[in-house]
């Protein structure tokens, strides 16, 4: 059982950032590339920790890594989010009539204190 859910993990994207440290490390690498051990550290893990995290976020396509010199540098490969962008997208709408009603009463308020 544990393997199917390795194999999930590893094979999909919703699977991979559903973990809260690899969406830390994402963010983390937003800024840009960074070592395992420099994001262990601010993730207060161990670098095999950090490292197991990294792999599954390689494997999905989220993290790139390139050797320099004696350390390989990881960094965000933001195109794997490509499908969570166009998932969430499809609840837009959703968002935009919630904030065209607060909208709404926002200048329904404003009109009422005008009239009074």
């Amino acid at each position: 059982m544990a393997i199917m859910a390795r194999a999930a993990t590893t094979s999909d994207v919703f699977n991979a950032i559903a973990e809260p440290q690899r969406r830390e490390i994402l963010a983390l690498l937003r800024a840009g590339e960074r070592p395992v051990t420099e994001l262990a550290r601010e993730l207060g893990m161990t670098q095999p920790g950090a490292s197991k995290h990294l792999r599954v976020l390689r494997e999905v396509g989220l993290v790139r890594d390139r050797r320099a010199g004696k350390q390989r540098l990881y960094g965000l490969d933001a195109r794997g989010l490509r499908p969570v962008h166009e998932w969430t997208g499809g609840f837009e709408r959703f968002w935009n009539e919630s904030f065209d009603r607060l909208d709404a009463y926002v200048q329904d308020l404003k009109q009422a204190r005008r009239e009074e």
